[in-house]
């Protein structure tokens, strides 16, 4: 057995498999761990540069995947059955069945990031913290839709996993899902439903909600712009700006509005930042010192 945090020899990770045993080290071991079939050959330029990338990101996954090559001229039978039209063809097996896989040459980041997504389908739930790593760097490349596979992979694993949860929510309003978002929110296990981040996820949303109905971010500053005083124009920028990750301007003008006329729309900007900071989280820069600032407004 491998241990965690042990780096597996070759052989316990990357076997090359035939028609003969196939059946053992892909689909019944697919049973324990995921299994990434390549489909070579020996003749193929661009499988000479996906094997051994490939390989040596299934080597640092420590043992949460295993790989098979599958050498296709030796192999026909097995090639056919797979339809394998073209190579070099990759697929993964999770409990003896084929559930992802792409053909072609791949660059090194789409390797890493295939190998971790397929290592979190299946796993021991201590050992996800990579997986939760790999998808928080899909997430920060703006690939929602690989970002959402691999968290919802983790959650199917813990579905406590309050770090999986956000950064599922965040891939989905990313992909401008909030539909999902929101059905997401509405059945959160009820280990995760009353925590602070998952009250923040609340607050965000309907934060994006509001924006949706507002006009463009130009034109509410240039109608702000035409009169200072207007109010409900600095408070409908003030979600235009959150909604434009303007975090720290957002909160500037509703605490203007509150310096301004603190009972205004009865205290809606004070309630409008209280929701702000909740989507932020307690410690966050901009919720610490906008805090401070409400505070010396209030008691001034």
């Amino acid at each position: 057995m491998i241990e965690l945090g042990q780096t597996p020899a070759h052989g316990d990770v990357i076997k090359d498999v035939t028609e003969a045993t196939f059946m053992e080290d892909v689909v019944e071991a697919s049973k324990t761990a995921p299994v990434i079939v390549d489909f070579w050959a020996p003749w193929c330029g661009p499988c000479k540069t996906l094997g051994p990338a490939l390989e040596a990101e299934v080597i640092s996954a420590g043992g949460s995947v295993t790989m098979a090559k599958v050498d296709i001229d030796q192999n026909q039978m097995l090639a056919g059955q797979m339809q394998i039209q073209s190579i070099p063809a990759v697929f993964a097996f999770v409990d003896g069945q084929p559930v992802d896989g792409f053909m072609g040459a791949k660059p090194p980041s789409e390797i890493k990031e295939f190998v971790a997504k397929v290592a979190a389908l299946k796993g021991d739930t201590g050992d996800l913290s990579e997986a939760v790593e790999a998808a928080n760097e899909m997430l920060e490349a703006g690939e929602y839709s690989d970002a959402a596979e691999t968290f919802a992979a983790i959650l199917g694993e813990d579905p406590n996993s309050g770090a999986a949860f956000v950064g599922l929510f965040n891939a989905q309003m990313g992909a401008g899902e909030t539909d999902a978002a929101k059905e997401m929110l509405d059945n959160a296990p009820a280990d995760l439903a009353e925590t602070p981040e998952v009250a923040g996820l609340r607050a965000r949303l309907e934060l994006a909600q509001q924006a949706e109905d507002l006009g463009e971010l130009g034109e509410l500053q240039a109608k702000l712009a035409a009169d200072p005083d207007d109010h409900q124009a600095r408070f409908d920028l003030a979600i235009a700006l959150i909604a434009a990750d303007e975090a720290q301007a957002a909160v500037d003008a509703l605490l203007e509005i509150f310096r301004r006329d603190r009972d205004w729309n009865e205290d809606a900007a004070r309630q409008q930042l209280f929701k702000m900071f909740d989507s932020f989280g307690p410690e966050h820069p901009i919720t610490l010192t906008g805090r401070r600032q409400l505070a010396s407004m209030v008691f001034a």
